[in-house]
């Protein structure tokens, strides 16, 4: 029979295979794993043994210069074979014609590509939707996230789980309703993950198949200005070298193809960080958007907390 402590190992590796990165561990269980400090140290002692068995011969026995090149070829390889989970699977990005005539049947056009499009499909959870965006067609304004959650891939809808939810709220500060925007992502299907606990920011790959299908939302409905929501949709829209940190360019005016978009924080940074500083961070950005989108500001809203 395995030890306890074995048991909570075994079950803690399963939770990792499942996508769980993090769990709380009260402060009496941490008592109860340390006073199994001496199965520990055997387990730690049979996994260390396990550990450098799995080492190639090759590498275990080379020596100096030799084990330098080894572990220097082993790298490449290694990086090589990363830049690509699923990336193999994700081909060149398409080219988007759209057809002449009214913008209606332009962004009906666009919508069933999409619906339609054969990597999206493949990409997309058996059960589960793509997504594409919504709302007025007409806008003045587009706000831009990077991929569908899980909550978006179950309605096949952008931003409708609980930073959607803030979304919402922040659009109905500034005096709009959800109707009023266009909202869309990047990408039109959630990123890959062993289960449907937890999300994955989608790979420059995946965003630039995609990002040929947002261009073309952005040309039907031709905003004044995009709201970029996050570093990964911003990277996704400005380049994966345009900056390192957000912060060095959130709230600055960028371009993306001749419209000007506005980086800032998504509502899901918003709902982990709930300070006082970061939500009246975002709201001075969206101030500016309001600002260029030439919308009345009344004293309330320039003096309001999101």
């Amino acid at each position: 029979m395995k030890s306890g402590l074995l048991t909570i190992v075994d079950e803690l590796k399963r939770l990792r295979k499942s996508g769980i990165e993090t769990i709380y561990v009260s402060e009496s269980s941490l008592q109860k794993l340390r006073s199994a400090s001496r199965s520990a140290e055997d387990l730690e002692k049979r996994d260390a043994e396990a550990a450098i068995a799995s080492i190639p011969e090759n590498i275990r026995s080379a020596k100096g210069e030799e084990l330098e090149k080894l572990l220097t070829s082993q790298a490449s390889s290694k990086a090589v074979g990363s830049s690509s989970p699923k990336e193999s699977g994700v081909p060149n990005p398409p080219n988007v014609v759209l057809p002449d005539g009214a913008k209606e049947e332009r962004w009906e056009f666009l919508r069933e590509t999409v619906l339609n499009c054969p990597t999206c499909n493949e990409h997309v959870r058996s059960g589960y939707k793509i997504v594409f965006g919504v709302g007025d067609i007409n806008a003045d304004i587009f706000f831009c996230g990077e991929a569908p959650g899980a909550d978006e891939e179950e309605q096949g809808e952008p931003f409708v789980g609980k930073a959607g939810q803030l979304l919402n709220k922040m659009i109905q500060a500034m005096g709009l309703e959800r109707k009023d925007v266009y909202i869309g992502n990047i990408m039109n299907w959630r990123p890959e993950l062993p289960s449907r606990i937890g999300n994955r920011p989608p790979t420059p790959e995946e965003m630039a198949f995609c990002l040929p299908y947002l261009k073309a939302q952005v040309e039907v409905v031709q905003p004044k200005l995009i709201v970029a929501l996050g570093a990964t949709a911003a990277k996704g829209l400005l380049g994966a070298q345009a900056f390192r940190s957000l912060r060095e360019i959130k709230g600055q005016w960028q371009d993306f193809d001749g419209t000007p978009v506005l980086p800032t924080y998504h509502p899901s940074y918003l709902l982990r960080n709930n300070t006082n500083r970061d939500k009246r961070a975002a709201w001075e950005d969206l101030l500016k958007v309001m600002e260029r989108a030439e919308m009345p500001i009344s004293d309330r809203q320039r003096n309001f907390f999101l």
